[in-house]
Protein backbone atom coordinates (compact mmCIF):
# COMPACT_ATOMS: atom_id res chain seq x y z
CA UNK A 1 0.00 0.00 0.00
CA UNK A 2 0.76 3.36 -0.57
CA UNK A 3 1.11 6.78 1.77
CA UNK A 4 -1.43 9.52 0.27
CA UNK A 5 1.20 11.77 0.49
CA UNK A 6 3.38 10.10 -1.53
CA UNK A 7 0.61 9.57 -4.15
CA UNK A 8 0.20 13.49 -4.49
CA UNK A 9 3.79 14.11 -4.76
CA UNK A 10 3.80 11.45 -7.40
CA UNK A 11 1.21 13.33 -9.12
CA UNK A 12 3.03 16.85 -8.72
CA UNK A 13 6.27 15.08 -9.68
CA UNK A 14 4.62 13.77 -13.23
CA UNK A 15 2.91 17.17 -13.66
CA UNK A 16 6.19 18.88 -13.38
CA UNK A 17 7.86 16.56 -15.75
CA UNK A 18 5.44 17.01 -18.18
CA UNK A 19 5.74 20.91 -18.45
CA UNK A 20 9.16 20.43 -18.19
CA UNK A 21 9.05 18.01 -21.14
CA UNK A 22 6.81 20.80 -23.23
CA UNK A 23 8.82 23.68 -22.23
CA UNK A 24 12.00 22.60 -24.01
CA UNK A 25 10.56 22.86 -27.36
CA UNK A 26 9.19 26.36 -26.02
CA UNK A 27 12.65 27.32 -25.17
CA UNK A 28 13.98 25.83 -28.44
CA UNK A 29 11.46 27.86 -30.43
CA UNK A 30 11.81 31.20 -28.65
CA UNK A 31 15.75 31.60 -28.27
CA UNK A 32 15.83 30.54 -32.34
CA UNK A 33 13.52 33.19 -33.09
CA UNK A 34 15.57 35.63 -30.77
CA UNK A 35 18.68 34.53 -32.64
CA UNK A 36 17.36 34.93 -35.69
CA UNK A 37 16.44 38.00 -35.36
CA UNK A 38 19.29 39.48 -33.72
CA UNK A 39 21.53 37.58 -36.56
CA UNK A 40 19.11 39.58 -39.01
CA UNK A 41 20.00 42.70 -36.89
CA UNK A 42 23.48 41.84 -37.65
CA UNK A 43 23.58 40.90 -40.79
CA UNK A 44 21.91 44.55 -42.05
CA UNK A 45 24.88 45.99 -39.99
CA UNK A 46 27.21 44.16 -41.78
CA UNK A 47 25.43 45.43 -45.56
CA UNK A 48 25.67 49.24 -44.32
CA UNK A 49 28.97 48.68 -42.74
CA UNK A 50 30.37 47.45 -46.12
CA UNK A 51 28.38 49.30 -48.44
CA UNK A 52 29.73 52.80 -46.44
CA UNK A 53 33.51 51.19 -46.35
CA UNK A 54 33.66 50.94 -49.99
CA UNK A 55 31.84 54.74 -50.34
CA UNK A 56 34.79 55.67 -48.08
CA UNK A 57 37.63 54.81 -50.15
CA UNK A 58 36.55 57.03 -53.08
CA UNK A 59 38.15 54.90 -55.66
CA UNK A 60 37.65 54.22 -59.36
CA UNK A 61 35.61 51.97 -61.00
CA UNK A 62 38.23 49.83 -61.95
CA UNK A 63 39.48 49.84 -58.86
CA UNK A 64 36.25 49.15 -57.32
CA UNK A 65 35.58 46.27 -59.49
CA UNK A 66 39.61 44.79 -58.05
CA UNK A 67 38.04 45.35 -54.67
CA UNK A 68 34.58 43.70 -54.69
CA UNK A 69 36.66 40.52 -56.84
CA UNK A 70 38.62 40.49 -54.26
CA UNK A 71 36.45 40.43 -51.48
CA UNK A 72 34.45 37.73 -53.19
CA UNK A 73 37.46 35.52 -52.99
CA UNK A 74 37.95 36.16 -49.26
CA UNK A 75 34.24 35.82 -48.28
CA UNK A 76 33.42 32.05 -48.62
CA UNK A 77 29.76 32.33 -47.26
CA UNK A 78 28.82 35.74 -48.85
CA UNK A 79 29.59 37.47 -51.92
CA UNK A 80 28.58 41.24 -54.01
CA UNK A 81 27.71 41.35 -57.31
CA UNK A 82 26.19 44.15 -59.77
CA UNK A 83 22.44 44.28 -58.85
CA UNK A 84 19.62 43.07 -62.15
CA UNK A 85 19.08 46.05 -64.36
CA UNK A 86 20.70 48.56 -62.32
CA UNK A 87 17.86 48.85 -59.36
CA UNK A 88 18.44 48.14 -55.94
CA UNK A 89 16.77 44.57 -55.00
CA UNK A 90 14.44 44.42 -51.74
CA UNK A 91 15.75 42.50 -48.71
CA UNK A 92 15.68 39.07 -48.99
CA UNK A 93 15.94 36.76 -45.61
CA UNK A 94 16.54 32.93 -45.96
CA UNK A 95 18.01 30.08 -43.83
CA UNK A 96 20.07 27.43 -45.58
CA UNK A 97 21.30 23.99 -44.24
CA UNK A 98 25.03 23.16 -46.02
CA UNK A 99 28.98 22.20 -45.32
CA UNK A 100 30.55 24.95 -43.69
CA UNK A 101 33.33 26.22 -45.24
CA UNK A 102 35.64 26.83 -42.70
CA UNK A 103 35.53 23.52 -41.38
CA UNK A 104 37.55 20.46 -43.07
CA UNK A 105 35.90 17.55 -41.57
CA UNK A 106 31.77 17.22 -43.01
CA UNK A 107 29.28 19.20 -40.89
CA UNK A 108 26.36 20.35 -42.52
CA UNK A 109 25.36 23.52 -40.32
CA UNK A 110 22.71 25.62 -40.47
CA UNK A 111 23.41 29.57 -41.95
CA UNK A 112 20.98 32.87 -41.63
CA UNK A 113 21.67 34.42 -45.40
CA UNK A 114 20.39 38.30 -46.30
CA UNK A 115 20.84 39.26 -49.40
CA UNK A 116 19.62 43.31 -50.17
CA UNK A 117 20.83 46.16 -52.47
CA UNK A 118 23.40 48.46 -51.84
CA UNK A 119 24.73 51.66 -53.37
CA UNK A 120 28.45 52.20 -54.19
CA UNK A 121 30.14 55.19 -56.48
CA UNK A 122 26.48 55.45 -57.46
CA UNK A 123 25.90 51.84 -58.85
CA UNK A 124 23.78 49.45 -57.54
CA UNK A 125 25.10 46.42 -56.11
CA UNK A 126 23.23 42.88 -54.60
CA UNK A 127 25.23 41.77 -51.22
CA UNK A 128 24.75 38.34 -50.08
CA UNK A 129 25.72 37.95 -46.38
CA UNK A 130 25.22 34.55 -44.72
CA UNK A 131 25.85 33.95 -40.40
CA UNK A 132 26.27 30.79 -39.03
CA UNK A 133 23.72 30.32 -36.54
CA UNK A 134 24.70 27.06 -34.74
CA UNK A 135 25.75 28.79 -31.68
CA UNK A 136 21.38 28.84 -30.87
CA UNK A 137 21.09 25.22 -30.49
CA UNK A 138 24.14 24.99 -28.51
CA UNK A 139 22.68 27.51 -26.43
CA UNK A 140 19.44 25.96 -26.43
CA UNK A 141 21.52 23.04 -24.96
CA UNK A 142 22.73 24.55 -22.33
CA UNK A 143 19.48 26.03 -20.86
CA UNK A 144 17.70 22.75 -21.14
CA UNK A 145 20.59 21.41 -19.03
CA UNK A 146 20.50 24.29 -16.72
CA UNK A 147 16.83 23.94 -16.55
CA UNK A 148 16.91 20.28 -15.74
CA UNK A 149 19.25 20.38 -12.88
CA UNK A 150 16.81 23.19 -11.39
CA UNK A 151 14.23 20.64 -11.92
CA UNK A 152 15.61 17.66 -10.07
CA UNK A 153 16.45 19.89 -7.53
CA UNK A 154 12.93 21.16 -6.94
CA UNK A 155 11.67 17.69 -7.19
CA UNK A 156 14.71 16.67 -4.30
CA UNK A 157 13.30 19.79 -2.23
CA UNK A 158 9.73 18.40 -2.58
CA UNK A 159 10.41 15.26 -1.57
CA UNK A 160 12.65 16.12 1.40
CA UNK A 161 10.17 19.11 2.38
CA UNK A 162 7.27 16.69 1.86
CA UNK A 163 8.49 14.02 4.44
CA UNK A 164 9.37 16.44 7.42
CA UNK A 165 6.48 18.62 6.92
CA UNK A 166 3.95 15.51 6.77
CA UNK A 167 6.04 14.18 10.32
CA UNK A 168 4.68 17.06 11.82
CA UNK A 169 1.37 17.99 9.75
CA UNK A 170 -0.22 14.50 9.63
CA UNK A 171 1.11 14.01 13.49
CA UNK A 172 -2.65 14.11 15.01
CA UNK A 173 -4.11 11.91 12.37
CA UNK A 174 -1.60 9.38 13.25
CA UNK A 175 -2.48 10.38 16.52
CA UNK A 176 -5.68 9.76 15.84
CA UNK A 177 -5.39 6.51 14.29
CA UNK A 178 -3.62 4.63 16.99
CA UNK A 179 -6.23 5.66 19.20
CA UNK A 180 -8.48 3.67 17.23
CA UNK A 181 -6.14 1.00 17.11
CA UNK A 182 -6.07 0.32 20.68
CA UNK A 183 -10.24 0.72 20.98
CA UNK A 184 -12.10 -1.62 22.84
CA UNK A 185 -15.91 -2.25 22.12
CA UNK A 186 -16.05 -4.34 25.00
CA UNK A 187 -14.83 -1.69 27.50
CA UNK A 188 -17.24 0.47 26.13
CA UNK A 189 -14.90 3.43 27.53
CA UNK A 190 -14.85 6.08 24.80
CA UNK A 191 -11.75 7.71 23.25
CA UNK A 192 -10.58 11.27 24.01
CA UNK A 193 -8.85 12.85 20.95
CA UNK A 194 -6.34 15.27 21.42
CA UNK A 195 -7.45 18.83 20.14
CA UNK A 196 -6.05 19.91 16.86
CA UNK A 197 -5.53 23.11 15.04
CA UNK A 198 -6.38 21.75 12.07
CA UNK A 199 -10.11 22.24 11.04
CA UNK A 200 -10.21 19.05 9.12
CA UNK A 201 -8.38 16.94 11.84
CA UNK A 202 -10.76 18.43 14.43
CA UNK A 203 -13.71 17.30 12.55
CA UNK A 204 -12.98 13.86 12.01
CA UNK A 205 -12.02 13.98 15.74
CA UNK A 206 -15.66 14.97 16.16
CA UNK A 207 -17.05 12.38 13.93
CA UNK A 208 -15.62 9.89 15.14
CA UNK A 209 -16.22 10.20 18.80
CA UNK A 210 -19.65 10.93 17.78
CA UNK A 211 -19.49 7.64 16.22
CA UNK A 212 -17.91 5.30 18.62
CA UNK A 213 -20.45 7.26 21.82
CA UNK A 214 -23.29 6.08 19.40
CA UNK A 215 -21.76 2.25 18.83
CA UNK A 216 -20.83 1.80 22.49
CA UNK A 217 -24.95 3.02 23.19
CA UNK A 218 -25.78 0.10 20.70
CA UNK A 219 -23.49 -2.29 22.23
CA UNK A 220 -24.45 -1.79 25.71
CA UNK A 221 -28.54 -2.17 24.05
CA UNK A 222 -27.24 -5.21 22.38
CA UNK A 223 -25.54 -6.86 25.41
CA UNK A 224 -28.02 -5.37 27.86
CA UNK A 225 -30.90 -7.68 25.66
CA UNK A 226 -28.73 -10.59 25.23
CA UNK A 227 -28.36 -10.87 28.99
CA UNK A 228 -31.73 -10.47 29.65
CA UNK A 229 -33.10 -12.63 26.71
CA UNK A 230 -30.45 -15.28 28.27
CA UNK A 231 -31.87 -15.03 31.64
CA UNK A 232 -35.49 -13.91 31.44
CA UNK A 233 -36.72 -16.56 28.26
CA UNK A 234 -34.75 -19.80 30.28
CA UNK A 235 -36.70 -19.61 33.21
CA UNK A 236 -40.05 -19.52 31.69
CA UNK A 237 -39.00 -22.11 29.28
CA UNK A 238 -37.73 -24.54 32.31
CA UNK A 239 -40.96 -24.11 34.03
CA UNK A 240 -43.23 -24.87 31.27
CA UNK A 241 -41.16 -27.95 30.47
CA UNK A 242 -41.12 -29.22 34.30
CA UNK A 243 -44.95 -28.54 34.35
CA UNK A 244 -44.67 -30.96 31.29
CA UNK A 245 -42.98 -33.34 33.53
CA UNK A 246 -45.27 -33.53 35.77
CA UNK A 247 -47.94 -33.70 33.38
CA UNK A 248 -46.81 -37.03 32.09
CA UNK A 249 -46.04 -38.26 35.56
CA UNK A 250 -50.24 -37.68 35.74
CA UNK A 251 -51.36 -41.49 35.89
CA UNK A 252 -55.17 -40.19 34.79
CA UNK A 253 -53.12 -38.98 31.30
CA UNK A 254 -54.77 -40.81 28.38
CA UNK A 255 -52.55 -41.84 25.53
CA UNK A 256 -53.73 -38.94 23.32
CA UNK A 257 -53.04 -36.40 25.74
CA UNK A 258 -49.97 -38.18 26.89
CA UNK A 259 -49.35 -37.67 22.88
CA UNK A 260 -49.97 -34.43 22.84
CA UNK A 261 -47.69 -33.58 25.82
CA UNK A 262 -45.07 -35.55 24.09
CA UNK A 263 -44.93 -33.70 21.06
CA UNK A 264 -45.37 -30.15 23.23
CA UNK A 265 -42.31 -30.84 24.87
CA UNK A 266 -40.24 -31.77 21.38
CA UNK A 267 -40.91 -28.13 19.92
CA UNK A 268 -40.49 -26.93 23.60
CA UNK A 269 -37.05 -28.61 23.37
CA UNK A 270 -35.86 -27.35 20.39
CA UNK A 271 -37.25 -24.03 21.36
CA UNK A 272 -34.92 -23.74 24.45
CA UNK A 273 -32.33 -25.30 21.60
CA UNK A 274 -32.50 -22.71 19.02
CA UNK A 275 -32.77 -19.47 21.80
CA UNK A 276 -29.13 -21.10 23.16
CA UNK A 277 -28.11 -21.22 19.56
CA UNK A 278 -29.32 -17.41 18.75
CA UNK A 279 -28.19 -16.29 21.98
CA UNK A 280 -24.85 -17.82 21.34
CA UNK A 281 -24.66 -16.04 18.07
CA UNK A 282 -25.61 -12.79 19.61
CA UNK A 283 -22.74 -13.04 21.65
CA UNK A 284 -20.02 -14.15 19.35
CA UNK A 285 -21.44 -10.88 16.92
CA UNK A 286 -20.73 -8.23 19.45
CA UNK A 287 -17.66 -9.51 20.15
CA UNK A 288 -18.42 -11.03 23.77
CA UNK A 289 -15.53 -13.62 23.28
CA UNK A 290 -12.57 -11.85 23.08
CA UNK A 291 -9.92 -13.78 25.17
CA UNK A 292 -7.45 -16.08 23.65
CA UNK A 293 -5.59 -18.54 25.16
CA UNK A 294 -3.50 -21.77 24.08
CA UNK A 295 -5.54 -24.17 23.09
CA UNK A 296 -4.75 -27.78 22.22
CA UNK A 297 -6.80 -29.19 19.52
CA UNK A 298 -5.46 -32.43 19.17
CA UNK A 299 -6.78 -32.76 22.82
CA UNK A 300 -9.98 -31.31 22.88
CA UNK A 301 -10.91 -33.41 19.56
CA UNK A 302 -10.38 -36.16 21.39
CA UNK A 303 -12.22 -35.88 23.77
CA UNK A 304 -14.89 -34.37 21.71
CA UNK A 305 -14.93 -37.94 19.20
CA UNK A 306 -15.28 -39.62 22.71
CA UNK A 307 -18.60 -37.65 23.72
CA UNK A 308 -20.09 -38.64 21.35
CA UNK A 309 -19.16 -41.52 20.25
CA UNK A 310 -22.80 -43.28 21.82
CA UNK A 311 -24.00 -41.26 19.62
CA UNK A 312 -22.80 -41.85 16.64
CA UNK A 313 -22.98 -46.07 17.30
CA UNK A 314 -26.81 -45.66 17.71
CA UNK A 315 -26.30 -45.57 13.78
CA UNK A 316 -23.46 -47.82 13.31
CA UNK A 317 -21.44 -44.93 12.27
CA UNK A 318 -17.45 -46.11 11.51
CA UNK A 319 -15.30 -43.16 12.59
CA UNK A 320 -11.79 -42.95 11.49
CA UNK A 321 -9.07 -40.21 12.44
CA UNK A 322 -5.69 -39.12 11.42
CA UNK A 323 -5.12 -36.39 14.38
CA UNK A 324 -1.54 -35.36 14.80
CA UNK A 325 -0.75 -35.58 18.36
CA UNK A 326 0.01 -31.84 20.17
CA UNK A 327 -0.92 -29.18 17.89
CA UNK A 328 -1.54 -26.02 19.70
CA UNK A 329 -3.50 -23.11 18.25
CA UNK A 330 -4.66 -19.54 19.91
CA UNK A 331 -8.43 -18.79 20.50
CA UNK A 332 -11.49 -19.02 22.63
CA UNK A 333 -11.42 -22.24 24.19
CA UNK A 334 -15.40 -21.92 24.74
CA UNK A 335 -16.02 -21.05 20.76
CA UNK A 336 -13.86 -23.68 19.62
CA UNK A 337 -14.97 -26.68 21.72
CA UNK A 338 -18.57 -25.62 20.23
CA UNK A 339 -17.02 -25.54 17.03
CA UNK A 340 -15.81 -28.73 17.16
CA UNK A 341 -19.12 -30.11 18.82
CA UNK A 342 -21.03 -28.85 15.80
CA UNK A 343 -19.20 -30.14 13.40
CA UNK A 344 -18.79 -33.63 14.41
CA UNK A 345 -22.75 -33.38 15.53
CA UNK A 346 -23.56 -32.30 11.98
CA UNK A 347 -21.84 -35.39 10.52
CA UNK A 348 -23.03 -37.55 12.93
CA UNK A 349 -26.76 -36.01 12.33
CA UNK A 350 -26.98 -35.90 8.75
CA UNK A 351 -25.24 -39.15 8.04
CA UNK A 352 -26.40 -42.90 6.95
CA UNK A 353 -27.01 -45.33 8.41
CA UNK A 354 -23.87 -48.02 8.46
CA UNK A 355 -22.20 -44.31 7.45
CA UNK A 356 -18.54 -43.12 7.77
CA UNK A 357 -16.91 -40.45 9.35
CA UNK A 358 -13.48 -39.27 8.38
CA UNK A 359 -12.09 -36.38 10.92
CA UNK A 360 -8.13 -35.22 10.00
CA UNK A 361 -6.67 -32.62 11.57
CA UNK A 362 -2.62 -31.29 11.22
CA UNK A 363 -1.02 -27.76 11.79
CA UNK A 364 -2.74 -26.09 8.71
CA UNK A 365 -6.22 -27.39 8.64
CA UNK A 366 -8.92 -29.52 10.33
CA UNK A 367 -11.09 -31.41 8.22
CA UNK A 368 -14.70 -33.48 8.77
CA UNK A 369 -16.08 -35.76 5.93
CA UNK A 370 -19.10 -37.82 5.87
CA UNK A 371 -21.01 -40.32 4.05
CA UNK A 372 -24.24 -38.55 2.10
CA UNK A 373 -26.19 -38.93 -0.90
CA UNK A 374 -26.45 -35.34 -2.43
CA UNK A 375 -24.47 -31.98 -2.59
CA UNK A 376 -25.64 -29.30 -0.27
CA UNK A 377 -26.83 -25.86 -1.79
CA UNK A 378 -23.24 -23.75 -1.81
CA UNK A 379 -25.70 -20.48 -1.34
CA UNK A 380 -27.24 -21.39 1.51
CA UNK A 381 -25.24 -23.59 3.55
CA UNK A 382 -23.88 -21.66 6.11
CA UNK A 383 -27.06 -19.04 6.19
CA UNK A 384 -29.32 -19.39 9.52
CA UNK A 385 -32.13 -21.87 9.08
CA UNK A 386 -31.03 -23.52 6.20
CA UNK A 387 -31.59 -27.27 6.58
CA UNK A 388 -28.97 -29.59 5.18
CA UNK A 389 -31.05 -32.26 4.70
CA UNK A 390 -34.78 -33.33 6.34
CA UNK A 391 -33.61 -33.77 9.50
CA UNK A 392 -35.71 -32.01 11.68
CA UNK A 393 -34.27 -32.35 15.16
CA UNK A 394 -31.50 -29.74 14.84
CA UNK A 395 -31.88 -25.98 15.02
CA UNK A 396 -31.03 -24.85 11.38
CA UNK A 397 -28.25 -22.70 13.45
CA UNK A 398 -25.28 -25.39 13.50
CA UNK A 399 -23.06 -24.96 10.34
CA UNK A 400 -24.23 -20.80 11.13
CA UNK A 401 -22.66 -20.53 14.61
CA UNK A 402 -19.55 -22.69 12.56
CA UNK A 403 -19.24 -20.48 10.23
CA UNK A 404 -19.30 -17.43 12.32
CA UNK A 405 -16.55 -18.71 14.80
CA UNK A 406 -14.06 -19.68 12.22
CA UNK A 407 -14.69 -15.93 11.22
CA UNK A 408 -13.85 -14.36 14.48
CA UNK A 409 -10.78 -16.78 14.64
CA UNK A 410 -9.86 -15.71 10.88
CA UNK A 411 -10.49 -18.57 10.17
CA UNK A 412 -10.98 -19.95 6.34
CA UNK A 413 -13.81 -21.99 6.22
CA UNK A 414 -15.30 -24.15 3.06
CA UNK A 415 -17.16 -26.90 2.10
CA UNK A 416 -17.19 -29.64 -1.45
CA UNK A 417 -18.79 -32.49 -2.61
CA UNK A 418 -16.94 -35.72 -3.54
CA UNK A 419 -17.22 -39.43 -3.55
CA UNK A 420 -20.01 -39.27 -2.02
CA UNK A 421 -19.16 -36.96 1.04
CA UNK A 422 -19.78 -33.81 2.31
CA UNK A 423 -16.39 -32.88 3.76
CA UNK A 424 -15.90 -29.66 5.59
CA UNK A 425 -12.48 -27.58 5.57
CA UNK A 426 -11.21 -25.19 7.99
CA UNK A 427 -8.03 -23.17 7.70
CA UNK A 428 -6.51 -22.61 10.81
Amino acid sequence: MKKLLNKTLRSFTVYALIVFALSVPCYFLLVDWIWLKELDENNELIAQRIENEFNDQQITDEKLEENIQFWNEIQSVGKIEPAAFNTLQKDSVYTVRRQNPYLEKKSIDRFRGLATGIKINNRNFTITIETNVEESEETMAYIAAVTLLFFLILIVGFWILNKRLSAKLWQPFRTTLSKLKTFNLNNQTPIEFAPSDTHEFEALNKALQKLIEQNISVYRTQKEFTENASHELQTPLAIIKNKLDLLLQNETVTDRQYQIIEEINRALTRITRINKNLLLLAKIENHQFDDNETIPISQLTQQCLAQFEEHAGNKNIKIQTEIEPDIIIEGNKTLVEILLSNLVLNAIRHNMQNGTITISLNKKELKIANSGNTALNQSAIFKRFAKASNETSGSGLGLAIIKQISNRHDWAISYQFSDNAHCFSIRL
